[in-house]
């Protein structure tokens, strides 16, 4: 089969597209042709060997990629063969082999599809619509809150989107110049460009305070993020696209009666049911009160898919595809 190799720790251009065998399934475990894989962040901090969040540094050499959909092809001992021939999606947890052709999937971590959802869709949903459920779940928003959604036009940002306008809340989407007309297709009440010096004052012109913060960004973004929330407002934060965390002082929460929280890490991973959140997100893309945007690559340009994701030039989940 065709997979996605890395031999050593570095840049994008790393990632090279090799002729390896065929994996076999193990006990408990299914065998999956591969028809969609989700590119994740973190999948880029790995490759430079840093800590990738949760999931430990790799050995050498190895395949990316911890979401994948497609289709059982092989069933190991002890696994039901009625999932032979299933459409699947399944997030392989920590281990890796997504980026390729064929993958090994414990069977326990399986997901039937219904017909009408895509691969794409799918794949997109099972780690970051997993992801969006825990930090909503961590937010509890209502349909009073006036939320501030940074990188709306991200994985994340858009599911936040489209869930906090479900919900009845009033939504400001922050994103790029070229962004703004997705931020606005999914809904948002409020579209504007966080790349300008005075996109804070434009949003307190038209809105006000906001009462919630959805922080993915971080660094200067996020902090004018949290200065535009009103008393007894809370930030959510759950990562730092920007490459350094939002700055959150003691006198922040004092003076405006402020709740920070982090929503990832020990807070989803030991606090939540994965499998739970799973089934949530999937229940809503079938359901089709959400729908994940999508940028999709060919498997041979996984580097390039990762380079583009951490230039922020792309919008939405994004998808690797044989």
């Amino acid at each position: 089969m065709r997979a996605i190799r890395q031999h050593e720790f570095g840049p994008a251009e790393n990632l090279r597209l090799e002729e390896v065998p065929d994996p076999r399934p193990d006990a408990g475990q299914v065998l999956v042709t591969v028809r969609a894989a989700g590119v994740h962040l973190l999948d880029a901090f790995i490759r430079r060997g840093e800590h990738g969040g949760p999931f430990p540094v790799p050995e050498l050499p190895m395949t990316p990629g911890r979401e994948v959909a497609g289709v059982v092809a092989e069933v190991g001992a002890g696994v039901e063969e009625s999932w032979l021939g299933k459409r699947v999606v399944a997030h392989l947890g920590a281990a890796s082999g997504g980026y390729a052709e064929l993958a090994r999937v414990n069977a326990a971590s399986l997901h039937e599809l219904p017909d009408h959802v895509t691969d794409e869709d799918a794949v997109a949903m099972i780690g970051t619509g997993r992801t969006a459920f825990g930090i909503l779940r961590v937010a509890e928003l209502t349909e009073h809150d006036v939320v501030l959604v940074p990188a709306a036009a991200g994985g994340l940002g858009a599911l936040f989107v489209q869930e906090a306008k479900a919900l009845g809340a009033r939504v400001v989407g922050a994103a790029s110049t070229g962004k703004l007309d997705l931020v606005r297709e999914l809904g948002a009440d409020l579209a504007v460009d966080y790349t300008g010096q005075d996109w804070a004052d434009e949003v307190r012109a038209e809105v006000g305070e906001v009462s919630v913060v959805l922080d993915g960004v971080g660094g200067a973004v996020g902090r004018k993020s949290l200065e535009l929330l009103g008393v007894g407002g809370r930030i959510v934060m759950f990562g730092w696209s920007s490459g350094e965390p939002t700055r959150v002082e003691t006198a922040d929460l004092y003076n405006g009666g402020l709740t920070a929280t982090v929503a990832v890490g020990p807070r989803i991973l030991k606090g939540m049911n994965l499998r739970e959140l799973e089934t949530l997100s999937l229940r809503a893309l079938a359901d089709g009160r959400l729908t994940p945007r999508t940028t999709t690559f060919p498997l041979a340009d996984a580097a390039k898919a990762q380079d583009a994701l951490e230039n922020r030039a792309t919008t939405g989940k994004v998808v690797l595809t044989p």
